[in-house]
């Protein structure tokens, strides 16, 4: 394999380019890569399922998405598979770990937070299976190794920046219903097809709508980040800061409102001195 990057999984792409199609919230495919698909863990499905010491999740047929899943034993999961159940392996670089270099190279490459969430995941989709139209609080990865698999993406013009999943026809995240407009009831009109045969890669951009069909057999290795919001750093530091003051440690009286409001003055007159070179000092410890 050569050097752990994006600059390997998206020749003769540029990084560059990759980053403004992503701040353009647009899907990305490059065909032909032929990078990490010699890891023998994920030689084919039986590979997977013979060596994986952990618990698998099984996608229920009642939603065709991983939001309705139970978690199996892999003699289990082979038999959901042949059902026609699909199937995610989650943190999949605890048992691949020539996979840890990629992911944190790619995350240093896109600028991320240390704060990001990073993992790696495998989906095993039989054929004539799918996932319905949803989309992801996430930055995806997606580069397929086995079987044929089609892809449909459209713009997201319900919610900008989303910070929770949503699939359509499921019950809307109430803080995800505070900022979005109303969701649709199918899949976009607007949207492109993709087609992943092995050494595709999808970059599938956080907020996208998208669905899925295996026409044969599918195996996927989805690199996903989840970095923090600009609300998450903030609050990761606002939290370090109230939790020096014993006062803000006490335990909350709803019914003493003047306690809260003279904390409030309080933290109103400290952050004054408050700056984001400190605060980002004190998010991005651990790539310093």
């Amino acid at each position: 394999m050569r050097i752990p990057g994006l600059a390997s999984l998206i020749d003769p792409l540029s990084v560059a380019e990759l980053r403004e199609s992503l701040a353009r919230d647009e899907p990305l495919v490059v065909h032909g890569t032929r990078d990490l698909l010699d890891i023998p863990l994920l030689a084919s499905l039986e590979a997977l399922l013979g060596a994986w010491p952990d618990q698998i999740s099984a996608h229920l047929p009642d939603v065709a998405d991983e939001s309705s899943s139970i978690s199996v034993t892999p003699p289990d999961a082979r038999k959901m598979f042949a059902s026609g159940m699909a199937l995610r392996f989650d943190e999949v670089e605890r048992y691949a770990p020539s996979l840890v270099p990629w992911l944190d190279a790619i995350r240093h490459e896109l600028g991320f937070s240390a704060l990001t969430q990073q993992r790696c995941l495998v989906y095993a989709t039989p054929a004539g299976n799918g996932t319905a139209p949803h989309f992801d609080q996430n930055v995806n990865f997606v580069l397929h190794l086995h079987g044929t698999k089609t892809w449909w993406l459209a713009p997201n013009t319900n919610v900008d920046r989303p910070m929770t999943r949503h699939t359509i026809g499921q019950p809307v995240d109430p803080e995800l219903a505070s900022y979005a407009m109303p969701m649709p009831a199918e899949m976009p009109s607007d949207r492109t097809e993709v087609v992943l045969e092995p050494g595709t890669l999808l970059c599938v951009p956080r907020g996208t709508w998208h669905m899925t069909h295996a026409s044969t057999d599918a195996l996927s290795l989805n690199f996903t980040f989840s970095p923090p919001t600009w609300i998450d750093v903030f609050s990761a530091a606002l939290r370090s800061r109230l939790a020096m003051s014993s006062e803000w440690r006490a335990t909350a009286e709803p019914r003493s409102v003047a306690t809260l409001a003279a904390l409030l003055a309080e933290l109103v007159a400290d952050a004054k001195d408050w700056n984001a070179n400190d605060i980002l000092a004190a998010t991005e410890a651990a790539d310093r």
